[in-house]
């Protein structure tokens, strides 16, 4: 019992250095990613004013000024986040993108409600809370970062048959949304925009730890521009990003970012600890304590998030009855019973 309670405590050696660095470049992330998306949505709404709406197809966004503020801010925030990767594993750097979720409905909820016009209710901020909680759980039970030595090793890594597998479901489902679901329930259901979004964004992570995990090397003396590896990561992430931009924009455009923001975080956090696991081991090198802490940490997420996004629909619920009973004594204009929930709030309004 001694040499197993002795056992359990050496598994846990702390923060290395590398984590450390990770996490402050993941922090950093994001503050800016978190920042971009108000920006970039106020962008999309100008721009869908005098548009086409990126939700409908449109691609007039690329006109707006504001736009491009919100994408370079978020470009800043994606190079820390490139960088936290070559320096610690995703388990750890992946759900700190619940500060991001923080920034765009606790601490800027007063600019979204003034920019953006879109509200949470009190219990939206504990649901921010709890994800906070959930988060640093995670980091602090996080494990080591891979010692790796050569992009070939990466390589080695996502070519094993349990990646491969994952991989091909991923390219699949990508493929049925986009093809079969996105015509036909994309406009009306949150969750296909977004299911695009994190299933590729899971790809582009493993992809991205491959390429700064590359770069790194390099800079340290160990040339790996030239692996021929190298520059299929590089394809994979470049890929992947455009994929999710375009998708992502999409999924603001057409739903209400207090409720995208968390969704997506759910989804794409769950799926890129998943390819984590099944890619890198991470697991392996963790006592079934630190797994089980771990998981415990991400449901404490998944609780903050499910108060978010019920809190809102809760929101929108109300802003159809309101809007109902103004029309009670008006001429049937083509509005449901039920409305539409998780819209942008505009769509909920009386023409």
């Amino acid at each position: 019992m001694a040499a197993a309670g002795e056992e359990g405590a050496y598994s846990y050696k702390g923060m290395s250095a590398d984590n450390i660095k990770g996490l402050v470049l993941a922090l950093s992330s994001s503050f800016f990613i978190g920042a971009s998306f108000i920006v970039k949505k106020k962008g999309l709404k100008k721009a869908g004013a005098s548009g086409i709406r990126a939700g409908v197809g449109g691609y007039s966004y690329l006109y707006e000024p504001l736009w491009w503020v919100g994408m370079i801010t978020m470009i800043v925030g994606e190079i820390a986040n490139f960088a936290a990767y070559a320096f610690a594993p995703a388990i750890l750097v992946t759900p700190l993108g619940a500060l991001s979720i923080i920034i765009r409905h606790d601490s800027n909820a007063v600019l979204a409600h003034i920019i953006l016009r879109e509200k949470l209710h009190i219990f939206g901020i504990l649901g921010c809370v709890l994800c906070v909680v959930g988060s640093t759980t995670i980091v602090l039970h996080a494990p080591q970062e891979r010692e790796i030595q050569s992009v070939i090793e990466v390589w080695d890594l996502a070519t094993e048959p349990a990646f491969l597998f994952y991989a091909a479901l991923v390219i699949t489902a990508v493929f049925v949304l986009i093809i079969h679901f996105i015509p036909q329930y994309g406009q009306t259901h949150i969750m296909v925009y977004i299911g695009v979004c994190s299933l590729v964004g899971s790809l582009s992570v493993m992809s991205v730890k491959a390429l700064g995990i590359a770069l790194k090397l390099t800079l340290s003396g160990m040339n790996q521009l030239t692996y021929p590896q190298t520059w299929a990561f590089t394809i994979v992430v470049i890929t992947c990003v455009i994929t999710q931009m375009n998708y992502l924009n999409k999924a603001l455009d057409t739903f209400n970012t207090a409720v995208v923001s968390p969704i997506y975080y759910v989804m794409f956090t769950s799926l890129t600890i998943l390819a984590s696991v099944i890619m890198f081991k991470d697991w392996d090198r963790q006592n079934p304590t630190q797994i089980v802490t771990e998981m415990c940490g991400f449901v404490t997420i998944l609780s903050g998030t499910f108060l978010l996004h019920k809190t809102k629909d809760l929101s929108d619920g109300l802003s159809t009855s309101l809007s109902m009973r103004l029309s009670k004594h008006i001429e049937e204009d083509g509005f449901g019973q039920e409305g539409i929930p998780l819209r942008r709030q505009e769509s909920l309004r009386l023409p």
